[in-house]
């Protein structure tokens, strides 16, 4: 028996909106399987099935809004008592709801906050009949868009979403000032990006390295490779790290409380720029793919990135973030809470390469990778870009199976 819980997609998260329910009460479902999607105040994203069984009860409608690690629904197995448990989700759900009533009507909005009824479609109260999530009305606030103009959203039963509000506000005019420069508040989604960075370069100690490797037989791979099935430079490089990260365990930990968590697996974040920021969808257990596998789900994800649902997010252990592709040559990056490390990867230049005292010309590509010192230090870093740099500038290594 399992309780799905509302996530925490993010360290900025608070409370998310479900916005599809992919399975009825009384239906089986497996471990891994996709159970619902949510919207966070910074995108959609999928949540996945916790363990296998039948979905005994959904405690929250499509709809509603919910804290994160609040119960939304019962996982059970068939023949399994899980009365008991169904009243006790129920009593934590709305203790959590009660909760941020609170923190709300501390802020002077609590008329937003309801208790969701599973009966019933929510209403998010406020301006007369608009259906709207919280994290849409924040959007609201924060763009100055009305939400009486937007109409019906995309979300269930012309719900209005938070992707709904920034895209109104990105198609208005802009402000009219008469004097002084033109000023326009953060969008929900660079104000969580604030947060966010901001948190990690105060709370994580990083330091960097960088490692520039001979680039020529990456490039001829990725050619080879390409000649037979679509692939990027950026997926050799994925796989790459995910191969490397399974040989070092602090790279694929974290820190929660007081406890370093060891993760069994290594999801790779991808960074995606986006119209009002950056997104980081997840290539889970990029390790045991193959590099046409990895480049079929990274280009699955990155496309589902940017019409605004972000795959397994907050669930990665490493990102990697390519900047090659606009030339630049080497840059430094934040690392993405709650992981421990990511890779900023520059551009692949045309150099002169010395080697055993000859002159050759070449490509170069330089590589910064950022670290937490709490998990990692300076010789673990230098080994793992050492091996890094072996699998790449081997990368055939790349086409045998994972072990």
């Amino acid at each position: 028996m399992s309780r799905v819980i509302m996530p925490k997609a993010g360290q900025t998260m608070e409370e998310g909106t479900i916005l599809r329910w992919y399975k009825r009460e009384g239906e089986e479902i497996r471990q891994g399987e996709l159970l619902l999607d949510i919207d966070t105040d910074k995108a959609a994203v999928e949540v996945e099935a916790p363990e296998s069984g039948i979905l005994r009860r959904i405690l929250c409608p499509e709809g509603a809004s919910v804290p994160v690690l609040a119960p939304i629904a019962i996982i059970a197995r068939s023949g399994e008592d899980v009365e008991g448990e169904i009243r006790g989700a129920e009593l934590d759900l709305k203790a959590a709801m009660g909760g941020l009533a609170s923190e709300q009507a501390a802020l002077g909005s609590a008329k937003e906050i309801a208790i969701p009824d599973a009966q019933a479609p929510r209403s998010s109260g406020g301006a007369g009949s608009i259906q709207a999530s919280p994290a849409a009305r924040k959007a609201s606030r924060e763009t100055g868009m009305d939400l009486k103009t937007i109409g019906a959203g995309s979300g269930p039963r012309g719900r209005i979403l938070s992707t709904d509000v920034r895209k109104a506000a990105a198609a208005a005019p802009g402000p009219r000032l008469t004097a002084g420069p033109p000023r326009r508040p953060l969008s929900g989604m660079r104000r969580a990006i604030a947060r966010t960075m901001q948190a990690a370069k105060q709370s994580i100690p990083h330091f960097y390295m960088k490692m520039t490797i001979d680039a020529d037989p990456l490039l001829t791979f990725y050619r080879e490779e390409k000649a037979a099935y679509a692939c990027t430079i950026n997926d050799i490089i994925t796989l790459a790290c995910a191969r490397v990260i399974r040989e070092f365990p602090a790279f694929r930990s974290r820190i929660e409380d007081d406890a370093v968590i060891e993760l069994p697996a290594a999801g790779i974040g991808i960074a995606v720029g986006m119209e009002d920021g950056l997104a980081v969808p997840v290539v889970s257990g990029a390790e045991g793919m193959t590099l046409q596998q990895l480049a079929t789900e990274a280009e699955r994800i990155v496309e589902a990135a940017r019409r605004g649902k972000i795959v397994a997010m907050g669930q990665g252990v490493f990102t990697v973030s390519n900047l090659g592709g606009f030339g630049v040559e080497e840059f430094t990056a934040i690392i993405n809470p709650p992981e421990s490390a990511i890779l900023a990867v520059g551009a692949i230049r045309e150099a002169v390469l010395v080697k055993d005292g000859g002159l050759r010309p070449g490509r170069l590509m330089t590589m910064v990778l950022s670290a937490d010192h709490r998990l990692i230090d300076g010789l673990l870093a230098a080994r793992f870009l050492r091996r890094l740099k072996e699998v790449l500038e081997a990368p055939e290594l790349l086409r045998e199976g994972p072990e």
